[in-house]
């Protein structure tokens, strides 16, 4: 009788841990592949799912978006310049059965098809092109990958250049550059501020002629700024230094 009962409780400890290894319970973004005896027997998930133990053999998936860090790669542009590019990849699986079926680690092939798809396609635009035109780049090297990975069951999501590092005497030819041209824009502008003035000069100049009070007003005002920095200069025998003269003695009986 006891041995009986040792054997149902073998037996029935059994059966619970073939019914647990029997039954998986996937996540909505989960899916499994199942293989049976080495065939494929599909695509099972999210929810309740009931295997075949010691017969099934299943690879579990995330549908998720995942990122790829692209490693930095050496780039030489149209115009024979040297950097070193790095960039991020955000795919997901759209199709759980080729992501295991058609390719050997869909991860591993992602990066790196990336990798020679950035070597490719910045290697054929000028360096300017490369810091100028990001976001186009980046459209464009999503769509040239994302047409490569489509037989995998794989979707790009997007591609984004994180980093463009220049060689050293590069950065300081840009910068002798910058300063080139900030330099170029400050004389444009000097030399448009004295065309402007050489200009209300000109119309000043015209409109003293016309009206010479006008002119006789500003020499008084001149005058008098002069008097009150006491730094007058006095032209003998002229008018102007007979003024000067008297705006002179006026400043000094005040003080």
């Amino acid at each position: 009788m006891v041995d009986l009962v040792i054997v149902g409780i073998v037996i029935l400890v059994f059966i619970i841990i073939l019914l647990a290894s029997a039954i998986r319970i996937m996540a909505e973004y989960q899916r499994i592949v199942v293989f049976r005896l080495g065939r494929l027997a599909g695509i099972k998930g999210p929810g309740l799912v009931f295997i075949i133990p010691m017969v099934d053999r299943i690879i579990k998936l995330d549908l998720r978006t995942r990122v790829i860090d692209v490693p930095k790669q050496r780039v030489i542009t149209r115009d024979n310049v040297t950097v070193d590019v790095d960039a991020v990849v955000y795919f997901r699986i759209t199709d759980a059965q080729k992501a295991i079926v058609e390719v050997q680690r869909y991860d591993v092939a992602t990066s790196l098809l990336a990798q020679t798809t950035l070597r490719d396609i910045l290697g054929q635009k000028s360096l300017d092109d490369l810091l100028a035109q990001r976001e186009e780049l980046n459209k464009s090297l999503q769509a040239i990958l994302d047409i490569g990975t489509d037989p995998w069951g794989i979707k790009i999501s997007a591609v984004t250049l994180k980093d463009v590092s220049l060689p050293e005497e590069m950065l300081r030819a840009i910068a002798k550059q910058a300063e080139a041209e900030r330099e170029k824009r400050s004389r444009i502008i000097m030399a448009e501020g004295e065309f402007l003035a050489s200009q209300k000069m000109a119309d000043a100049a015209k409109l003293y002629e016309q009206t010479p009070v006008a002119l006789r007003l500003r020499e008084l005002q001149t005058l008098t700024e002069i008097a009150r920095e006491k730094n007058l200069i006095v032209v003998p025998g002229s008018e102007m230094g007979y003024i000067a003269g008297i705006a002179r003695a006026v400043t000094q009986k005040k003080e």
